[in-house]
C-alpha cells in the first residue's frame, strides 16, 4: 500500500503513468503468440493455435431458420417487437414466459425512457371525455344531462388513438445454421476479453477447444496484457477498440466464425456481427449486460486523476475479488495472479471507463441481430445483474441463457468444465428442420363431405434455462 501510494504522488508530480504496460519480447512460434501492428505504434499480441487435424469432415448442412420481425420504435420512447417467422424460428422464439409462440408479438420498454405508458393500452372514451365537432368541442354523456325518451342508451364506441411510429426496422432474411466441429477447417473461434483482462484468461477455453480440433484466435486489447499502452485517453475509446479487433478479425476470419466476448468484450462481438452477418456464425456472451447504449458514468470512482486511482489500486483489486468471484479464498487470489487478470495500468484503466461511449448499441441494434445467441451468466455476479441479461435474451431473436449456480463475473475461471461443456454444446448445436406441410389429398366435388385437417403440428416448446435471482 505505501507503494503504491509513492508511485501515485510521483505519477502527480512528474505527470507521467505510473505503471505503464509495454510488450514483451516475440514468444517462439511454437506457443502460437503473434504481434501484429494494426497502426502505426498500436501492436497487439494475438494467439493464434492451428491444430494438426487428422481427419477433416465436411460440414453438414444444418437447417435453415427463417429470421422475419418487425421492430416499430415509438416517439414516446416504447419497443414493439413482432416476430413474423412462421416455421423454423416460431421454434427457436423464446418469449418472456420462456413459452415457444409462432408469429408472436413482444413489447419492451427502452431502458432510457422514463414515464410513458405502454404502446399497446388504447384510452378509452369516458363519459365525460371530450369530443371535437365542426362547431368546437362539447361535453357529451354530462351527469347534467339525461337520454331522451324513448331512445336506448347507445353504448359510446372507445375512440383509438394512433401512435406514429418513429422509426420501424423490418427484417426478412433466412439463415442456415449448423453444428460446428473441431473437424471442420471452415471454423474459426474469437475470445475477446473486457475491461482490466487479457487473453490468458481464456487459457482453459484456448486448450480446450484446440485439443478438440478448432483453431482458435486471442488478442489482448490496447492496454491490456503484452499489447502496447499508448499514453493517450483517445487510444481506448470504444470505436478506437472496435477498430482494433475488426482489423484482427478481417486477418484471421474463416467462413464461419464464433464469437465468444467476456464483460465489455461482448460489446465488441456484438459491434462485429453487425458488420459482418454473413461470416459470423454464432456468438457466445459470457456476463454481458443488458441491451444498452454505452455511456460513461459522471459519477464514477474512474474519473479521479490516475495519480489517485494509482493509491487506490490495492483497494480497488480488493474490491475486483470481491465482486468477480464468488469465493474469495487463496485460489481464487492465485488465479487472478496466474491468469493475469485486471492487472493494468492506472491511466489505462481510467480511459478504458470513460471511453465506453457507444450510443448506437441500444436494444434496437440488438433486436436487429440474427445471429443465434448463447448467454452464459453467473448466479452471483455482482457486477451484472442477472435481470440484464434476461433482457438480453427477450430482445435478441434467437438467444439461449444458461445460468451457472456457482460462478461469479470471472465464471471461465471459476468454473472452467461447465463453460467449456456448455459452449461445445451450442457450437455442435443446429435446428431441427420442420418436416414439410401435408398436401391436402384431392377429393371429388361430389363425394368431399369431410373437411381434411392440414395444419402443421406445433413444433417442439423450447423452454430457456431458468434464471435464479440473485
Amino acid at each position: 500500500m505505501l507503494t503504491s501510494f509513492i508511485e501515485g504522488l510521483l505519477c502527480c508530480l512528474t505527470s507521467k503513468p505510473a505503471n505503464t504496460v509495454v510488450p514483451v519480447e516475440t514468444s517462439e512460434p511454437t506457443d502460437g503468440y503473434e504481434f501484429v501492428e494494426v497502426k502505426p505504434g498500436r501492436v497487439l499480441r494475438v494467439r493464434h493455435i492451428i491444430p494438426d487435424r487428422p481427419v477433416v469432415e465436411e460440414p453438414s448442412l444444418g437447417g435453415i431458420v427463417s429470421c422475419k420481425r418487425k421492430i416499430t420504435v415509438y416517439r414516446n420512447g416504447h419497443l414493439f417487437i413482432e416476430n413474423l417467422g412462421e416455421r423454423a424460428s416460431a421454434e427457436l422464439k423464446t418469449c418472456q414466459n420462456g413459452d415457444t409462440e409462432p408469429n408472436s408479438t413482444m413489447e419492451v420498454e427502452l431502458t432510457d425512457c422514463r414515464n410513458s405508458s405502454p404502446p399497446v393500452s388504447i384510452p378509452e372514451a369516458r363519459s365525460g371525455s371530450l369530443t371535437a365537432g365542426n362547431n368546437g368541442a362539447s361535453e357529451t354523456g354530462s351527469a347534467g344531462e339525461a337520454p331522451a325518451a324513448g331512445q336506448a342508451e347507445q353504448p359510446q364506441q372507445p375512440r383509438k388513438r394512433r401512435r406514429k411510429p418513429k422509426r420501424t426496422v423490418v427484417i426478412d432474411c433466412e439463415r442456415r445454421i449448423a453444428g460446428c466441429k473441431g473437424t471442420h477447417s471452415d471454423v474459426a473461434l474469437f475470445f475477446i476479453h473486457g475491461v482490466g483482462g487479457s487473453l490468458d484468461i481464456w487459457g482453459s477455453q484456448l486448450d480446450f477447444f484446440s485439443r478438440l480440433g478448432y483453431e482458435v484466435i486471442a488478442l489482448d486489447l490496447a492496454g491490456h496484457g503484452a499489447s502496447s499502452s499508448p499514453h493517450i485517453a483517445a487510444a481506448y475509446t470504444f470505436y478506437a477498440l472496435a477498430e482494433d479487433i475488426r482489423l484482427i478479425f478481417k486477418r484471421y476470419a474463416k467462413k464461419r466464425n464464433i464469437l465468444i466476448g467476456h464483460s465489455y468484450g461482448v460489446s465488441f462481438c456484438t459491434y462485429l456481427a453487425h458488420d459482418f452477418p454473413d461470416q459470423i456464425h454464432k456468438m457466445v456472451m459470457i456476463n454481458g449486460g443488458g441491451p444498452t447504449a454505452l455511456e460513461p458514468s459522471l459519477c464514477s470512482i474512474f474519473n479521479l486523476p490516475t495519480c489517485v486511482l494509482h493509491c487506490l489500486s490495492p483497494l480497488l483489486a480488493w474490491s475486483f475479488l470481491k465482486a468477480g468471484f464468488a469465493r474469495q479464498g487463496v485460489r481464487e487470489k492465485q488465479l487472478l495472479k496466474e491468469y493475469n487478470a485486471f492487472n493494468v495500468s492506472s491511466f489505462v484503466l481510467r480511459a478504458m471507463m470513460s471511453g465506453q461511449y457507444w450510443p448506437e448499441g441500444d436494444e434496437v441494434y440488438h433486436a436487429e441481430l440474427t445471429v443465434p445467441v448463447l448467454l452464459v451468466h453467473g448466479m452471483h455476479d455482482k457486477f451484472v445483474p442477472v435481470e440484464e441479461d434476461q433482457r438480453m435474451a427477450e430482445i435478441l431473436l434467437m438467444a439461449f441463457l444458461k445460468v451457472l449456480e456457482d460462478g461469479s463475473h470471472m465464471v471461465m475461471l471459476e468454473c472452467p468444465e461447465a463453460v467449456n461443456t456448455l459452449l461445445h454444446e451450442f457450437f455442435l448445436w443446429e435446428p431441427a428442420t420442420l418436416p414439410p406441410p401435408k398436401k391436402e389429398p384431392k377429393t371429388r366435388p361430389e363425394t368431399a363431405k369431410t373437411q381434411t385437417d392440414t395444419s402443421i403440428s406445433e413444433p417442439t416448446k423450447v423452454r430457456p434455462a431458468t434464471a435464479k435471482q440473485t
